[in-house]
């Protein structure tokens, strides 16, 4: 019985994971027309749940519907950092006529390190109390959702400092120069 609806509610979970990856494709590819910044900007996903299931592994956690709701939770933040510099790079490179180049693609990911740095350490704080004493009532389900989200912003914030500058670099100038 509960083995039965714990498998069901994975399936769930899994499809509306794919549900949910496909719309964010879709709005991201609607807002930039470019498969090349929709892609750079879903690289974040990956990024995030390294992180994740590093600190599921971590803390002994078994992948439950729980962890995968912070799967699900941790790709909206991961996607929203990764739109915060793709935008800012093509409103300088656009708007201010900055020329294409390390140095605005350097200019537009420091502008933005701020408001990720914030969103991570504010969302990282707060999970702190979820994922102290896990054993404690009430935090059967919620721990693994703090830890799985928790991990996934360090491995996020971390390697997309690095990853998407990078990847903005070698595959971004066509795109941003289609959209003038």
């Amino acid at each position: 019985g509960q083995f039965q609806a714990q498998e069901q509610a994975s399936r769930l979970i899994t499809l509306l994971a794919l549900v949910s990856l496909t719309m964010i494709f879709m709005v991201l590819y609607s807002r930039y027309r470019s498969m090349a910044l929709t892609l750079i900007i879903m690289g974040n996903i990956p990024l995030a749940l390294v992180g994740s299931v590093i600190a599921l592994w971590i803390s002994g956690q078994p992948l439950s519907i729980a962890a995968l709701v912070g799967f699900i939770t941790l790709t909206g933040i991961a996607t929203r950092n990764g739109i915060l510099k793709i935008s800012h790079i093509i409103n300088l490179r656009l708007h201010e006529g900055i020329p294409w180049g390390r140095d605005l693609i350097t200019r537009g990911c420091l502008e933005r390190m701020t408001p990720v740095l914030m969103t991570a350490l504010a969302a990282g704080v707060a999970l702190v109390p979820l994922m102290i004493d896990a054993a404690s009532p009430g935090k059967e389900i919620l721990h693994p959702v703090a830890v799985t989200i928790f991990g996934g912003l360090i491995s996020a914030t971390l390697l997309d400092a690095f990853v998407t500058p990078l990847l903005m670099l070698a595959f971004g100038r066509k795109a941003v120069e289609r959209l003038r």
